[in-house]
This record gives C-alpha cells, sequence and structure tokens, in this order.
C-alpha cells in the first residue's frame, strides 16, 4: 500500500507585516504594546494640535467654546487639579472643530482597536509583530475576557492606584509626578509576566487569556485556530520523521520511505460554556424560588419607593399651601390699617423676610420701587439683610435700574432725585450687610455692574466697608468700587483641596471693575483677573498682586509700597505716578505698560517682559533689572542709580539723560541703545559734558566692564573715555 503524501502547501498572508527576524517574543509583545498606545495618542495629539495652532494664530470671531468640549475640560481640570482659566473660553469656530476631533479619535481607535481584538485576538500591530491572545482554553478570548484584560487588567488597575496615591499624598498636585508614578504602575503590572512561568502578565491573569507565538504555527494548526465554533472536533497529531524530506529525496522511491510514524486521534478536552438556560433546565426548583423571591422583591421595592414619594409630595404641597397662606395674610395686612399703620407696615416687611415664598423677596423688590417713607426704606433694608444671599440677584437688579434712573436726574434738589438716591443707598446697605453677615459664602454670587460707589453728599452717604472680607470667586466684574475700604481681604483662595493652582481655586472676576481709590492694603489679589480695572489713586500697600491679570488696568498714581506683583500680567497698563518702592515684580508682564514718573527704588524686575514699555522721569534707584526685557523700552531722563541690569536686554532703549552711577551693566545687551548725555558716576553732579571729563570715582561708577558698547548710540568722547578707563568695549578703545 503506498504511503500518503504530504503537500507542503505555500504559507499565504495578507495584510501589513513588519520583519520580526531577530526580535525575541518578549521584545515583540512590548513592541506591539507601545504601538497600541502610540495609534491612540497620535490620533489624539495632531488634532489637538491643529486646535491650539488655530487658536493662537486665528484672527477670526470668537465664540464660546463648545458646552460638551467645555465639560470635558472642567472634568479633566478637575481630576488632575489642573488650573482652569476662564469659563466659558472664546476660542475661534474650527478649533472647536478639531478640538471635537481630538476627543472624538482615540475613543474610535480605541474602540476598533477592542473591537478587532475580540474578534481574532489580535490588534493591529499584534498581527504586525506575529503574537496573539488567546484564553486559557485556546479559543478567542470573549467580550466580557477583553474587557477584563484591557480595561481592569492593563489600564484601570495600575492607573487606579496610581492616582489614589498621588492624589492623598504630598506628590499631590504635582500631575509631572502623577505621569511618573502611572508609568511606574504600568511597568510593574506587565513586568510580573517575568515572574510566571508562563509569562502571562497580571492582566492576562485576570481575564484568564495568554498571549502566544504565531511566528512558528503550523497550517493546519492555523486552521483549528480559526474554527473554534466546534468544540467537539477532534484533533488529529501526525508525527513526521525529522529525516523525512532528506530519506525521501535519498531513495527516490515513495515505497521505500516511511513518512508517516503515527496518527493520533484523540478529542477535544475543552470545558463547555456556563449556560443559563441548561442549568435552570436542570433546577427548576431552585429556579422558581428565584423567581418568585425577585419578583416580590420588585413588587415590594415598588410599593414602598411609590409610598415614599407620594409622602414626600404631599408633604411638599403642604409646606407651599402654608407658605402661600402665610404669604397671602402678609400682603392683606400691607393693605390694612391700624391705629399706627407705619409700625405694622414695618413688623409685615420684616415678616416677608422671613417667608420661603419665592414671591416674597419679589414683593420686597416692588416695595422699595416704590416707597417714599425713609424710615420704610431703611426697614427694607434690613429685611434684604436678613434674607440673606438669596436676596442678591434681585437688589442686584433693584441696584443697576436705580443707578441708572438717578444718572438720568439732573435736578439733585428736586424730591424724585433725593428718594431715588436713598432707594440706591437701601440697595448699596443692603449688599454690604450681607457681605458681612455671609462673609466667606459669596463664591457663586454674580454682582457684575453692582454700583457699590462711595457716596459723601450729606443727602445719602455710603462708603463700603469690609475689611478682611473673604471674597474670594465673587463675581464683580465691571462693578463700580470707588472708594471701597477692603484692607486685608481675600479675592483669592484654595479651593476644597486646599492647593494653589489647581482647578477648584476660587478667584473674584474684577474685570474691569472701577476701584479709583479704593483701600486695598494687604490685600490678597493673586491670581485675580483685573483686566481693565481701575485702580488709580488706590492703596495697595503690601497688596499680593502676584500671578494677577492686570492687561490695560489703569495704576496711575497708586501706592504699591511693598506690593507683591510676581508673575503679573501688566501688558499696555497705566502706572503713571504710582509708588512701587520695594515692590516684586520679577517674571512680570509689563509690555507697553505706561509706568512714566513711578517711585519705584528697590523694586524686584528681574527676569521681567518690559518691551517697549515708558519709565521717563521715575526714581529707580537700585532697582533689579537682572535677565529683563527692555527691548525699546523708555528709560529717559530716570534716576538709576545701583541699577542691576546684568544680562539684560536693552537694545534700542532709550537712556538718554539718565543717571547711572553705580548701575551694574556686566552681560547686557545695548545694541542700538541710546546713551546721549548719560551719567555713569556721580548724581549729585549736573548731567553737563564738562561733568563727564571730571575724574572717576570708583564707589560712585557705573559698573561696564566687558560690556559691549560698540553699537551704542550717540556716546560722546568723554563717555568713550570712562568706557575704556573701566574695561568696556568699543572699538575706540583700541586707537591710541
Amino acid at each position: 500500500m503506498a504511503s500518503p503524501t504530504i503537500k507542503r502547501g505555500k504559507r499565504h498572508s495578507s495584510g501589513k507585516s513588519i520583519s520580526v527576524a531577530g526580535m525575541s517574543f518578549l521584545g515583540r509583545r512590548c513592541a506591539a504594546w507601545v504601538m497600541e498606545v502610540y495609534l491612540v495618542a497620535i490620533s489624539g495629539l495632531v488634532p489637538y494640535s491643529i486646535a491650539v495652532y488655530i487658536e493662537s494664530h486665528s484672527s477670526s470671531q470668537r465664540v464660546p467654546l463648545h458646552p460638551v468640549l467645555a465639560k470635558v475640560e472642567e472634568e479633566v481640570a478637575q481630576t488632575l487639579a489642573l488650573p482652569q482659566g476662564e469659563n466659558p473660553r472664546q476660542v475661534p469656530p474650527l478649533t472647536n472643530v478639531f478640538l471635537g476631533l481630538a476627543l472624538a479619535m482615540p475613543l474610535a481607535v480605541t474602540g476598533w482597536q477592542l473591537y478587532i481584538l475580540t474578534r481574532t485576538g489580535r490588534t493591529l500591530p499584534k498581527r504586525w509583530l506575529k503574537i496573539r491572545v488567546i484564553s486559557t482554553s485556546g479559543r478567542t478570548p470573549s467580550g466580557l475576557q477583553i474587557l477584563l484584560r484591557e480595561g481592569v487588567g492593563k489600564w484601570g488597575l495600575p492607573l487606579s492606584i496610581a492616582y489614589l496615591l498621588w492624589r492623598y499624598s504630598a506628590l499631590f498636585p504635582n500631575g509631572g509626578l502623577l505621569l511618573g508614578l502611572s508609568g511606574v504602575m504600568i511597568l510593574l503590572e506587565g513586568g510580573l509576566l517575568l515572574l510566571s512561568p508562563r509569562r502571562r502578565s497580571l492582566h492576562d491573569q485576570i481575564a484568564d487569556t495568554v498571549v502566544i507565538d504565531t511566528r512558528h504555527s503550523l497550517r493546519n494548526g492555523s486552521r483549528a485556530n480559526r474554527n473554534p465554533q466546534s468544540p467537539n472536533r477532534p484533533s488529529v497529531t501526525v508525527e513526521v520523521p525529522s529525516d523525512y524530506a532528506a530519506y525521501t529525496r535519498d531513495n527516490g522511491n515513495s515505497h521505500h520511505a516511511e513518512p508517516v510514524r503515527a496518527i493520533v486521534l484523540s478529542p477535544s478536552l475543552e470545558e463547555p460554556q456556563a449556560n443559563l438556560w441548561l442549568w435552570m433546565r436542570r433546577h427548576p426548583g431552585t429556579t422558581l424560588l428565584v423567581i418568585a423571591l425577585a419578583g416580590m422583591t420588585v413588587i415590594l421595592a415598588t410599593f414602598v419607593g411609590t409610598q415614599v414619594y407620594i409622602q414626600s409630595k404631599t408633604d411638599q404641597r403642604e409646606s407651599q399651601q402654608q407658605q402661600n397662606q402665610e404669604f397671602q395674610f402678609l400682603v392683606t395686612q400691607l393693605a390694612a390699617t391700624s391705629p399706627d399703620p407705619l409700625e405694622q407696615r414695618k413688623s409685615v416687611i420684616l415678616a416677608l423676610a422671613r417667608n420661603e415664598d419665592p414671591r416674597a423677596i419679589a414683593l420686597l423688590v416692588d416695595l422699595l420701587g416704590q416707597e417714599t417713607n425713609l424710615s420704610v426704606i431703611d426697614t427694607l433694608q434690613q429685611a434684604f439683610a436678613s434674607v440673606g444671599t438669596r436676596a442678591l440677584p434681585a437688589l442686584r437688579q433693584l441696584n443697576q435700574s436705580l443707578s441708572q434712573q438717578l444718572q438720568s436726574l439732573n435736578d439733585q434738589n428736586s424730591q424724585e432725585y433725593q428718594l431715588t438716591a436713598w432707594r440706591l443707598r437701601a440697595t448699596k446697605q443692603a449688599i454690604a450687610k450681607i457681605f458681612l453677615l455671609h462673609n466667606g459664602q459669596l463664591s457663586q454670587v454674580n454682582l457684575t455692574r453692582i454700583d457699590l460707589n462711595q457716596e459723601i453728599n450729606e443727602m445719602a452717604p455710603f462708603t463700603l466697608v469690609g475689611e478682611q472680607l473673604n471674597l474670594a470667586g465673587i463675581n464683580l466684574e465691571n462693578a463700580l468700587l470707588n472708594g471701597a475700604r477692603l484692607g486685608g481681604s481675600i479675592f483669592s483662595s484654595a479651593g476644597k483641596d486646599k492647593y494653589d493652582d489647581t482647578s477648584d481655586d476660587l478667584r473674584a472676576n474684577l474685570r474691569g471693575t472701577n476701584l479709583v481709590q479704593a483701600d486695598l492694603t494687604d490685600a490678597f489679589l493673586s491670581g485675580v483677573v483685573l483686566e481693565r480695572a481701575n485702580l488709580s489713586q488706590a492703596n495697595l500697600k503690601g497688596a499680593n498682586l502676584s500671578q494677577a491679570q492686570l492687561k490695560q488696568a489703569n495704576l496711575s498714581s497708586a501706592d504699591l509700597l511693598s506690593a507683591n506683583l510676581q508673575q503679573a500680567s501688566l501688558e499696555a497698563a497705566s502706572l503713571t505716578g504710582a509708588n512701587l518702592t520695594g515692590v516684586q515684580l520679577n517674571k512680570a508682564n509689563l509690555e507697553k505698560a505706561n509706568l512714566g514718573q513711578i517711585k519705584a527704588a528697590r523694586a524686584d524686575f528681574s527676569e521681567a517682559n518690559l518691551i517697549q514699555s515708558n519709565w521717563q522721569n521715575s526714581d529707580l534707584s537700585a532697582v533689579n533689572f537682572s535677565g529683563a526685557n527692555l527691548q525699546q523700552t523708555d528709560l529717559s531722563s530716570s534716576f538709576l542709580k545701583g541699577a542691576n541690569f546684568r544680562n539684560a536686554k536693552l537694545e534700542n532703549a532709550n537712556l538718554a539723560y539718565s543717571n547711572l552711577s553705580q548701575a551694574d551693566l556686566r552681560g547686557a545687551n545695548l545694541a542700538g541703545a541710546n546713551f546721549l548725555g548719560v551719567s555713569f558716576f556721580n548724581p549729585e553732579t549736573s548731567r553737563s559734558d564738562n561733568f563727564l571729563k571730571a575724574p572717576v570715582n570708583d564707589q560712585s561708577a557705573a559698573i561696564v566692564q566687558g560690556v559691549d558698547f560698540s553699537e551704542v548710540k550717540n556716546l560722546s568722547s568723554s563717555q568713550i573715555v570712562f568706557i575704556c578707563q573701566k574695561g568696556g568695549i568699543h572699538p575706540q578703545c583700541n586707537l591710541k
């Protein structure tokens, strides 16, 4: 009988393939993991980078960030303790499109990879690198196994542990440490395969899966793996001698060969999958009992829930009826006559303030807008104060209406003007009392465009006095707070996590607020938005304005003695005549700011952005400008004795007629700077050219050793002599 011949068919492969020659099995597993992460990351980073570029370079009209994207951004910021800016953020329309793609694309790529992993046991990188995930029974893993493997074991467990360790330890809120800790936990989870005899990582053990090498799989073995739906199909094992090919080649005739040593047929030993219907058929009594108990539980829960809901609605209805009856009674009492109608009216007004009916506040507003009796107006003010923060929205609307009405009246001696002023004063006093009574509970209060201006006339005097108030998180955008006394008040604080610069920080919004002559001594305004705010003649001694947003703010003649403005943004701000003595402004942004005639002795402007700012006729003695960017800055006629300009950028700066005695210019870039009439020493002498030829006192002379003056403009011959004598660099120094 002729021996059967075994044909060796050519193995065909489809799809993309990567050369895996020389790569170990463990190396290919790691490479596949890196490629999977890379595919997801790149799908989100590309559209996100485009969105950021468009946002920073587009000049198109801005629109609010899409609500879904804003919510995602808010949740991410809260989870990772990231600082959160203006909400809703204004972005170009295309930014919304690409940010949406940056959110959707990683989800789509992840979903597709999980889908094909469930169907074939291989993601695209696993297919390229010839590895596969199977269950321990040899089948393609189920959807539940993939969920346990990828969602729980590989990512969920290590990232959750890393987050909890970060969140409740001294590492919080440093985001870089969270990233590093997450990487360590993921490596530890995957590294457990080195301790497993079957090279199974923790996520494989959780999901009951194993990763196999398909690089050397036999064709018939691959076919068997592709037909997992035949659990009872017998397996066939054909054992072929290792020298079979050589043997048949040497002998030539097939009848001399023994190609098949043994054929073994064995049934599959795979365990049948759990079947709920089969279990129910085998245990009918238990099934009936479970169904009966479940049905009774559902009926009982429905009955109890219905009764609780009905009772709560009944109680709510009764409470509303009681409030309504009380409200109707008080309204009736307002119209009733009595021996002392004025006192009765006052008592009814105070009773309305205690009523929980929402119509009570609206009625009090109407009464205040129409009342002509000054004592009753004072009573209404007390009523609003007793209502608390619930009254603020209605008070804000009435305050704005009365303020506009007062501005439209020309005759200040008329009765209408006096009554309107008194009513406006009542709203201001009520709001001021609510500030005091509910201190620290105003983080969500909206008082935009509120009028709390100081009034010094005898008719309706008012001054907002709230020293050491906690106004963190309050919205006072475009409010009028002239002459307010808020010394020591807090306008910015950490949120519930007690850490600064995180998503839950409470920062007041003072954008466009009028704070002329306001007293903000020792106030805490760190990170507060003060763009376009008017702080002229304000007292800001010792105030903390670090990281505050003061773009286009008016700080002219403000007193900033010993204030802290580190990293504050003062772009295009006006500080004419301000007192900046001892102020900390290192790394602040003062581009195009107007600081003419200021007093800033010993102030710190190190590494600040001072491009095109104006400092004419200012006192800048002993100021620290080290590392600052002073390009095109006007420092003409300024007193700069002892100023530190080390490593400063002074290209094209104007220093004409300034006093640089004892100033340190080492490392400064002076290309194109104007040094017309600059005095390098002896500040007590005039700036005439004759003075520059006088003997130099080393103790009062500027430090110019090693400084390059080659491209400096308007240097006189005596100035060049001084520069050369003191070790400066100039082309004429080499001439004999």
